[in-house]
């Protein structure tokens, strides 16, 4: 078997991914155009792959190519209906990367709560020093405890921040963008009741023609003026320009970004003209990436292709 990895790098250089060779001949190459990954994978068994879309024309002359194994739980970028007439196989990896995502929610939150970059700013320009009492406070912040925390999505990484809410003290409700979840465990309700009382809204849905553009200007004028929104899904549940409108308006509070409309953020996205890290703070789409759940993500593409080659299938989403 001939395993080609495409996008190397969007799994960190840091990582050993020597773990293929057990399994056949295996290449890697790092981020690049569409031509130079059609001739990569042309005598390729399987691809591994996290960005790259893998359409009719990406495949058309890869003729051998069996399996598809994307390094991700999302698989927008897979065109299914090709693969399964073409008789690939499709896996991706599942719940590799919830006790990260769920960690990042909350440093986003924290962060934004508490006004850490104003605090740690004051100390280190010295006027912490030159004061005369022992603490400082000029910035108003509140806690946790006792506020509502909204979810949308209430999939593996909803419940695992619903879990560390509750334990902060929150109460939590959710709104299920499919409209199948039916759990019990948390109150479920409409999606302008969760605006109009969620203290913290933070979005762990995938991205479908229902949930793009979700969080859009109507929605957040239904939001508290008091409201932090966190979005570590995916970035085009929110819409950018209607979220700047919101923050300069002071609409909501503050938001917390690990993903945007586009990637890597434009310069012409209008979220960049706001430098105040007390209402706006975004990290370039790396909460699903500590080092235990980029290790447990190859370990489960391996896991993947090995079952494949002994007839299994595991973790396939062109079922």
């Amino acid at each position: 078997m001939k395993i080609v990895m495409l996008d190397r790098n969007s799994l960190g250089n840091d990582m050993d991914i020597s773990i293929f060779e057990e399994l056949g001949i295996f290449e890697a190459h790092d981020v690049a155009d569409r031509d130079s990954c059609k001739e990569w994978i042309k005598d390729a068994d399987a691809v591994i792959f996290n960005k790259t879309v893998m359409d009719e024309d990406m495949l058309k002359d890869a003729p051998k190519v069996k399996l598809l194994c994307v390094t991700a739980t999302g698989y927008d970028n897979i065109d299914l209906e090709y693969a399964r007439a073409n008789n690939i196989a499709v896996s991706n990896v599942r719940n590799y990367s919830t006790a990260s995502v769920a960690q990042h929610t909350f440093a986003l939150a924290l962060y934004l709560l508490e006004k850490i970059c104003y605090y740690d700013n004051y100390v280190k320009s010295g006027a912490y020093s030159n004061q005369l009492g022992f603490s400082n406070f000029d910035e108003a912040y509140t806690e946790l405890e006792g506020k509502t925390w909204g979810i949308i999505g209430m999939g593996n990484i909803g419940r695992k921040v619903a879990k560390i809410a509750e334990a902060f003290g929150c109460h939590v409700i959710f709104y299920s963008a499919s409209g199948e979840n039916k759990s019990t465990e948390y109150e479920q309700v409409d999606f302008d009741t969760l605006l109009g009382r969620s203290d913290f809204l933070s979005i762990h849905c995938p991205l479908s023609e229902r949930t793009k553009n979700l969080i859009n200007k109507d929605a957040l004028s239904k939001m508290k003026s008091t409201a932090i929104l966190i979005n570590v899904a995916r970035g085009p549940v929110v819409n950018d320009e209607d979220l700047y409108e919101a923050l300069e308006a002071g609409k909501i509070a503050a938001a917390g970004l690990d993903v945007l409309g586009k990637e890597p953020m434009e310069k012409t996205n209008p979220l960049g003209k706001i430098k105040d890290s007390r209402k706006l703070l975004i990290t370039p789409h790396m909460a699903w990436a500590s080092v235990e759940a980029r290790t447990r993500c190859l370990r489960e593409v391996f896991y993947n292709i090995e079952a494949f080659a002994q007839g299994e299938q595991r973790n396939r989403v062109d079922l």
